[in-house]
């Protein structure tokens, strides 16, 4: 009995894995529709110069990486290989394509695709002996974007459903926030950081109305929207960048609501990017701090994904051997 549950088990396919797949046919789908039928404003190779873009630049840095480190590829292995090893450039350079808004000009979101896949090979920390991104990638390669080319701006949040009116101006919110909450409950299991970052988005428009003579009305309508939908289901939950334990996705979430809030309060523009930002920033910060603290004391220290009590990583690991950081934590957010 216990040989035939291990092969079952062998056999289950990774659940993280099956989010990438979904999420990447989901993004997909979404960016065709927008485009002839949603009324997308970007010019229609745009998600194709983005998508393509993303796809070399990850190649590139992987054969680069790979063959530093002398190790094989992680695209190695066949076309299913090659197909899960895409995915995460895939989503990113379609979130790009979708979420930026550069005229008449396809660079700023090859920029933006290009920082957004290379965050994931220089930005990243030792997290349980593995070497793991922190930055939430698309989130990032549209904040860089933002700053440093100021004639760049988000989408407008009416192209998500410009051309179409009636029921259907209920229809596609309803449908993208049924399966995106599907999505994170069943795969990414991110729902404690989604009710986190909800009700701290809530809390904070109460209390800028409370305290700083807001429009109450005006601090909650942001998240009536398709673009509040979207970032809430499909870019803030990154199962790479985020935690696992559901009182620190809880408190992520929080922390990103409050965050958005000062900004706001800052009179600084697309705040909900720029949040994200900052979190996962911090984030890395107490990665950090737990690492020094393991290496100087020789104790566990509890980081952001790893339990008090746990054994150091370095321990976990003995003889275990190098361990790649697996192709679903390379998400794109």
């Amino acid at each position: 009995m216990s040989e035939q549950a291990a092969t079952r088990t062998a056999n289950r396919p990774d659940p993280r894995i099956t989010a990438l797949r979904r999420f990447a046919l989901s993004i997909t789908v979404f960016n065709i529709l927008g485009h002839l039928v949603l009324g997308f404003e970007q010019a229609y190779i745009t998600p194709v110069v983005a998508v393509l873009t993303a796809y070399a630049v990850d190649l590139l840095l992987e054969t680069v990486e790979a063959r530093t480190a002398g190790r094989p590829e992680r695209y190695q292995g066949g076309p299913v290989a090659l197909l899960n090893f895409l995915l995460p450039a895939h989503i990113a350079g379609l979130a790009c394509a979708m979420l930026l808004y550069g005229n008449q000009s396809l660079a700023p979101t090859m920029f933006a695709t290009s920082v957004a896949v290379g965050s994931k090979y220089v930005v990243r920390l030792r997290i349980r002996g593995a070497l793991r991104h922190v930055l939430n990638p698309s989130n990032l390669g549209i904040s860089v974007t933002l700053i440093l080319f100021s004639w760049v701006s988000i989408a407008p949040p009416y192209h998500f459903s410009e051309d179409v009116d009636g029921p259907w101006d209920v229809v596609i919110p309803l449908v993208i926030l049924a399966a995106g909450t599907m999505l994170n409950g069943k795969l990414t299991r991110r729902l404690p950081l989604i009710l986190g970052w909800v009700g701290g988005f809530a809390l904070q428009a109460v209390l800028r109305w409370a305290f700083f003579d807001a429009h109450l009305a005006a601090a909650l309508l942001p998240m009536t929207g398709i673009a509040f939908i979207l970032f809430t289901n499909y870019m803030i939950t990154d199962p790479g960048t985020t935690p696992a334990a559901p009182r620190r996705q809880v408190a992520f979430g929080l922390a990103t609501a409050a965050v958005y809030g000062l900004l706001v309060l800052a009179h600084i523009t697309y705040g909900l990017f720029f949040a994200l930002v900052i979190v996962c920033g911090l984030r890395a910060l107490v990665i950090v701090g737990a690492n020094v603290r393991e290496r100087v004391t020789g104790a566990p220290a509890p980081g952001p994904d790893r339990p008090a009590g746990s054994p150091p990583a370095h321990e976990a690991r003995a003889g275990a051997g190098p361990l790649p950081e697996p192709a679903a934590a390379r998400s794109a957010g």
